[in-house]
C-alpha cells in the first residue's frame, strides 16, 4: 500500500489492556486548570517506569463542565484497578488539591467506582464537608484560598494501551514535523492520549536486553546509526524513525485515532521526505489487540 508516496507496511500495532479513569479539573480561568492538568499528568509517559500512562484528553469551556467554570479532562491508564486507583488519589492530592481554585469531579459515571476525592477529604482535618447533589458525594475541603471541592469518586473502565506507529522519515527534521502534524490531527478525537512529550517518543523499545537488570531497550532494528550493526529495518535513505503511542478507552478510538494520524503523515508525503509508516509489535505475544496498518487506512 502506498498513499501519496509513503509505503504503509503490511504489519500491526501489538496493545494490551489497561484499566483507565477520566477526571474533570476545573480552575478559575484556562490558565490554571491547565496547569493542575500538566501537573497531574507528568512523569506519566510509560508503565514500564512511570506507575501509569496519562495526558490531557482536550480543554473543556465552561458549558461542558459541572461547576461552570473552564476545565480540562485528563485520561489516566494503567495495568491494573489497584495502581490506577493508587495514582489516580497521589496525582490529585498534589497536583490538584495543591494548585490555586482548582476543583475535581469524576469524568466517567459508569464502570466501577475509584475513589478521587474520597480520601483527599481528611485533609480537612475534620472540617471537611459532605453534600449530596443529584446522588452524587461531594466533598468541601477548606483550604487557605477558600474551599477545594471535590467529588468523591470517578468511573474506572476497560481500556486500551500501546497502539501505535512508526513516522520513517529522510531526516530527522522532516520526522518530527510529520509527526506534530498527525498529534494535531489526532487530538481532535475523543477517548485517546498521546502520553510521550508532545505525543512523541524516539526511543522506541524493543523488549528484552543484554543486560539482565532491564526488561526493555533500544529498538535496534529501527536505530539509523546502527544500519551496518543489526539486522536493520532501515533502508539507506531513512536517516530518523520516530514513534506515536496511544492509549484509548476502546479498540475503535485508537483505530480512529490512528487513521488520521497516519493520514496527516501522508498528506506531507514522500515530498516532504517521509517514506514509510510502520509499527512495533512482538509477533503477536504482548497483547490482544492488533492494530493492522493497511487494515486502517484501506
Amino acid at each position: 500500500m502506498i498513499i501519496n508516496g509513503v509505503t504503509i507496511d503490511a504489519t500491526f500495532a501489538e496493545a494490551f489492556p489497561m484499566k483507565a479513569t477520566r477526571a474533570i479539573i476545573t480552575a478559575q480561568n484556562e490558565k490554571w486548570a491547565l496547569i493542575s492538568a500538566q501537573a497531574m499528568t507528568g512523569f506519566a509517559t510509560s508503565v514500564i517506569a512511570c506507575g501509569c500512562e496519562a495526558g490531557i484528553e482536550r480543554v473543556l469551556d465552561a458549558s461542558e463542565t459541572p461547576d461552570g467554570r473552564p476545565g480540562v479532562a485528563v485520561l489516566l491508564f494503567a495495568m491494573g484497578g489497584k495502581s490506577l486507583a493508587k495514582q489516580l488519589e497521589t496525582r490529585a492530592g498534589q497536583c490538584v488539591l495543591t494548585s490555586p481554585t482548582s476543583a475535581l469531579f469524576a469524568g466517567i459515571d459508569g464502570g466501577k467506582r475509584i475513589p478521587l476525592g474520597k480520601n483527599l477529604r481528611y485533609f480537612g482535618d475534620g472540617f471537611q464537608v459532605a453534600k449530596l447533589i443529584d446522588g452524587k458525594r461531594y466533598w468541601r475541603i477548606p483550604v487557605m484560598d477558600g474551599e477545594f471541592l471535590t467529588e468523591a469518586t470517578t468511573g474506572q473502565v476497560e481500556a486500551v494501551g500501546g497502539g501505535n506507529f512508526l513516522v520513517l522519515a529522510e531526516s530527522q527534521p522532516q520526522a518530527l514535523a510529520a509527526c506534530e502534524a498527525a498529534i494535531e490531527a489526532m487530538r481532535r478525537i475523543a477517548n485517546v492520549i498521546m502520553p510521550f512529550p508532545g505525543g512523541v517518543v524516539r526511543s522506541g523499545s524493543k523488549v528484552g536486553s543484554k543486560y539482565a537488570a532491564l526488561n526493555a531497550s533500544t529498538n535496534d532494528s529501527f536505530c539509523p546509526t546502527l544500519k551496518g550493526m543489526c539486522n536493520t529495518e532501515l533502508p539507506m535513505e531513512v536517516e530518523s524513525v520516530m514513534e506515536i503511542v496511544i492509549d484509548g478507552l476502546s479498540k475503535e478510538d485508537i483505530d480512529q485515532a490512528m487513521r488520521v494520524g497516519m493520514q496527516a503523515v501522508c498528506d506531507l508525503g514522500a515530498a516532504n521526505g517521509i517514506r514509510r509508516i510502520s509499527a512495533g509489535n512482538y509477533g503477536g505475544k504482548l497483547g490482544p489487540f492488533h492494530f493492522h496498518l493497511q487494515e486502517i487506512m484501506a
